[in-house]
């Protein structure tokens, strides 16, 4: 019995593919909220990036992406955490691929507190603290670096897509400062 490779493209999708996996089938995507944490490991800073979405709006959201077949949560992480954060971002990934919430996006709102037009999809969210210098890529305006009680504000919620204001602060809470 011979062990196989896997094809290093093959979690790689057409935009036809994509769309046509997306009508019937339910994704998973990671997210992740890019922290600066003190000397106690308190977080003391908390990234949101603004981004252009697909329909030309402007919004703030969290990193996130697709995990692609055959990588593990931790690679997929790493690199969407990368790709939306630069390479000198540095983040400390998770010793535990648990993450502090699993976020369910329908297609259809009401659903569920998170929404997502595109698609059904299903995230595993993370706090990640980041150590290095964050320059925002690909589809990222810019990371703006706010307290963590900007950040559970109801402004910066209000500017966040598909619910993700709540998701940000249920990763507040889930390290302690979520006042």
């Amino acid at each position: 019995m011979s062990v196989r490779t896997p094809d290093p493209n093959s979690g790689w999708l057409s935009d036809g593919e994509l769309a046509e996996i997306r009508r019937r089938l339910p994704l998973l995507y990671v997210e992740a909220v890019p922290v600066r944490v003190d000397g106690l490991g308190q977080v003391v800073e908390v990234g949101v990036l603004l981004r252009v979405g697909p329909s030309g709006t402007i919004a703030r959201t969290l990193v996130s992406g697709r995990v692609m077949y055959g990588e593990t949560l931790r690679d997929a992480l790493f690199r969407h955490l990368e790709k939306d954060l630069g390479p000198m971002a540095f983040p400390q990934l998770p010793a535990s691929p648990v993450p502090f919430q699993v976020a369910e996006y329908f297609p259809l709102p009401g659903v569920s507190p998170f929404y997502d037009e595109r698609q059904h999809a299903v995230s595993l969210a993370y706090v990640v603290p980041v150590t290095g210098t964050c320059e925002p890529r690909q589809d990222a305006l810019e990371l703006t670096w706010m307290t963590p009680q900007e950040a559970a504000s109801n402004a910066v919620a209000d500017e966040m897509e598909g619910g993700r204001g709540g998701l940000l602060r249920s990763a507040l809470a889930s390290v302690g400062r979520l006042l």
